[in-house]
Formats: C-alpha cells, sequence, structure tokens
C-alpha cells in the first residue's frame, strides 16, 4: 500500500507585522515607510525597506486602499472587447496608467447600456474613475455616474461630463470631397446601432458635407456594426443601386466588401465602399479599405490622464478634447462606372 502524499502547507506570505517584529519598530512605521516616507527617519526606512526585501513583503494594495480611500485603479469599459477599434484605446490607456503607476481594469459591456449600467454600480467603490468609451448609457445616467466616480467619455460627449472625442465634422467632410471628386452625386449611408452617439455625429455631418456639394445622401440600417452585418447591408445597398456606400465602421464595411464579392459585384468598379476607424484589417483585407482614421491610442491614453485630474486633483470644471482625423485612400473607392 503506497502511503498517502505528504500535504505541503501553501507559503505564509509576510505581513506587516513580520517586517516590525523583524525591523525592531511599530507596525505604524512599516506603513508610513511605504504610504508616507516624508513622516520616517532616513535610517530607520531604509532599515525597514531593507528587512520587508528580505522577508518577500510587499504592501497589501487594498489596506492601503482603506488607509488613504484611493485604490490607484481604473475602469475601462467597452461596447465590444472583440472589435480591434477599442484595442487602440486600450493599449493608450493602459500605456497611461502604468506610467502613471496605476491598475486598469478592462470590462466588455456587449453593447448593452443594462450590462453598462451593471458594471459602473459594481466597480464603482473599487476604482478610482471611469473611462467609458462609446458608452451606450443615456445623458442623464452618465451625468449621475460622474456625480458618484470621477468618468472620463470616449467617443462620446454628455453636457457636464469630460469627454475627448474625433473631430467628426471634418472627417465627414474629407469623405464626402474625396468621394465627389472621384463623380459620385449620391451616397448610401449604413449605418450602425441607433443609440451610438458617434453614428448620430458621422450622419449629421455627413449630410451636412452632402448639401455643400448638392448630392444627394440616404441612410439604411440599423445594422450589426460586425462582419456578420455586411451581407444584409450590402445586399440594401445593391438593391438601392448605390454607386459609393459609406459603413457605420470598418468592421460593417469589410462585411460589406466580403458579400459583394460573392455576390460577383466589383470594387470599386461598380461600388465604392468607405469604413470609418482604420482599424488593423483595413489595410490587408480585399480590396484595401478606404476609411476615416481616428487616434484611438491617444484618445485612451488622454482620457487616463484627464481622468487622474478628476479623481486626483479634484478637478471641478469637466474637460474636453477634440482630435483630428485623417481620411486613408486606398483600394475600395475610385471614378463612377
Amino acid at each position: 500500500m503506497s502511503p498517502e502524499p505528504r500535504r505541503v502547507s501553501p507559503r505564509k506570505r509576510a505581513t506587516i507585522t513580520d517586517v516590525a517584529r523583524a525591523a525592531g519598530v511599530a507596525a505604524s512605521t512599516v506603513s508610513r515607510s511605504f504610504t508616507n516616507p516624508d513622516r520616517v527617519n532616513v535610517t530607520t526606512r531604509e532599515h525597514v525597506l531593507e528587512i520587508a526585501a528580505e522577508l518577500g513583503y510587499t504592501p497589501n494594495p487594498m489596506a492601503r486602499a482603506l488607509e488613504s480611500g484611493r485604490t490607484n485603479t481604473f475602469a475601462l469599459l467597452v461596447p465590444d472587447i472583440t472589435n480591434p477599434y477599442f484595442a487602440g484605446i486600450i493599449n493608450g490607456a493602459e500605456r497611461s496608467a502604468a506610467a502613471a503607476g496605476r491598475t486598469l481594469v478592462i470590462g466588455n459591456t456587449k453593447e448593452s447600456a443594462a450590462t453598462e449600467q451593471h458594471l459602473v454600480k459594481r466597480l464603482g467603490p473599487a476604482v478610482d474613475g471611469f473611462v467609458l468609451a462609446a458608452s451606450r448609457l443615456p445623458d442623464d445616467d452618465l451625468r449621475k455616474a460622474a456625480d458618484l466616480n470621477a468618468v472620463t467619455l470616449v467617443n462620446r460627449a454628455t453636457r457636464g461630463v469630460s469627454c475627448v472625442v474625433a473631430d467628426y465634422a471634418s472627417g465627414t467632410r474629407q469623405i464626402v470631397d474625396h468621394l465627389a471628386s472621384l463623380g459620385h452625386r449620391s451616397l448610401l449611408v449604413l449605418g450602425g446601432p441607433p443609440e451610438s452617439w458617434s453614428g448620430a455625429r458621422r450622419w449629421a455631418g455627413l449630410q451636412a458635407a452632402a448639401e455643400l456639394h448638392q448630392m444627394q445622401v440616404r441612410r439604411f440600417g440599423p445594422y450589426s456594426p460586425t462582419l456578420s452585418g455586411g451581407p444584409a447591408a450590402a445586399d440594401a445597398a445593391l438593391a438601392a443601386g448605390a454607386t459609393a456606400v459609406i459603413c457605420h465602421n470598418d468592421m460593417l464595411a469589410i462585411g460589406v466588401l466580403r458579400r459583394l464579392q460573392e455576390r460577383g459585384v466589383s470594387v470599386p468598379e461598380q461600388v465604392s465602399v468607405v469604413g470609418f476607424d482604420d482599424m488593423f484589417g483595413s489595410a490587408i483585407c480585399t480590396p484595401t479599405l478606404t476609411t476615416l482614421a481616428e487616434r484611438t491610442a491617444d484618445a485612451g491614453a488622454q482620457a487616463i490622464e484627464m481622468l487622474g485630474r478628476l479623481a486626483y486633483e479634484r478637478v471641478a470644471e469637466p474637460d474636453s478634447l477634440v482630435l483630428p482625423t485623417h481620411l486613408v485612400v486606398r483600394g475600395s473607392t475610385g471614378q463612377v462606372a
């Protein structure tokens, strides 16, 4: 009969009491050595830190949060974590948070206002603030959230809440100027989620720019802002006889390109296609996608910096920042046949 395996007890982490005992000081002195070093004698502090290093002690962040009232943690909520557009925002936000010595928690709201509201309530006590990207919440709910926590919006603007947004007025004008130069006289917009703030701004900008060129512009939809939304959107565009379609985002646009290829429609010879976001993949699809590029990484980084000022410097007035956009012309747009 084989002997029973010997049970190994988990290694016990060193505590602040262990460090205090080994260093011959009070636990409060150990705590101040890490959290408020200016209140500790230099020699004593160096001795405490040396002992702590030998014992493998690191301060408990939750305990420090209880003492200071700060967690040094922010939450970033995005509608669709699988959409490459939000990867840029996440990368920029993570870089900025790390540079400031803060932790960033990522949440996926799945295009649901109810899920977003739930996460804001659930995470509120555990974080020092939120970055809400392309929020689906109503304006009143956003203002209520900003009353309880520091909040910065990305790709959404609401009166009374700090935000970082793209310059869609200039961007949509660039799109229409480009298509007009190719001889297109009418445009078809394939819209995304009805509650999308950016979708509404883009539609308003396209209407204004089309009016300047005396062009006709129509909007169909809503369509899912995903590859799977492409077939229905492309079929509707073909039925309408469109020569140029402008899609809610690059995901939808690439789905449209795939459907047009399946149906034997040549792009851009028969139909020109434009997207928004310049996400990864727009430069390697077939044909390559003409799209409006946004500075998503900069938006994420700026939102974290703005949130830090709100959370820790107690800035009273909401701030806003508009980042430039530029049209990237590729193979999916061409002269009217």
